[in-house]
């Protein structure tokens, strides 16, 4: 469990893809991110904790982020959230889609805070990252982890997509910002610019 002032994230890594799914809560209030697989370890968390689900947040369509959502948002009575770009091809339960821009609510009061969803397609032509700019943290999905980028050969991939989200919209967020990809470790900015090699490859070849 790891603490951000107020706001306090459980990951969970599931499947043969080690996913990470999340738990967000502040106050009594929770996210949960990219519930792929054992949708009974984020029930149980919720229960365990007494939080109150204000919904699934999808980072994109694919199963190993999905899989798991549709029992969890039955059994806990919430809804499901999805970008709209990715709405034509997924096939699980939304309740509403999201759009570029969009700011949910975590907390309540003046102070709530606020998560930004930001459309960074290439992965998927919905993907999304959720910012959170009080905290200097981001929910990357399959766009950009530690080490490398999300892949863009699958049904729906692009890679023009994709350089143009990461030259445009991921190289221009600070390195301070800290990173909770879809598969594997947490990073900073700082970092993925030191070791992330398809990162720098795509960011140096970009029109000034």
């Amino acid at each position: 469990m790891l603490e951000y002032n107020d706001m306090k994230i459980k990951r969970f890594i599931g499947g043969n893809l080690e996913s990470n799914g999340y738990i967000i809560s502040e106050e009594n209030r929770c996210y949960i991110i990219d519930p792929g697989y054992n949708p009974g370890r984020f029930i149980k968390e919720v229960r365990e904790k007494d939080l109150e689900p204000l919904g699934i947040i999808l980072t994109h369509h694919h199963y190993d982020h999905s899989g798991a959502a549709d029992a969890v948002a039955s059994e806990l009575e919430c809804p499901v959230l999805l970008h709209r770009r990715d709405g034509d091809i997924y096939r699980g339960r939304v309740d509403r889609f999201l759009e570029d821009g969009d700011v949910l609510e975590l907390g309540t009061g003046a102070a709530s805070r606020r998560l930004e969803i930001i459309n960074t397609p290439g992965h998927t032509h919905g993907s999304i990252c959720i910012m959170d700019e009080k905290d200097r943290l981001c929910f990357t999905g399959d766009t950009v982890f530690n080490v490398d980028l999300g892949r863009t050969d699958l049904e729906d991939g692009s890679e023009s997509e994709m350089r143009d989200s990461i030259c445009n919209i991921v190289d221009s967020w600070p390195n301070d910002i800290m990173l909770y990809p879809g598969h594997g470790d947490l990073a900073n900015m700082k970092k993925v610019r030191r070791i992330n090699r398809e990162f720098t490859e795509m960011t140096e070849t970009k029109v000034k």
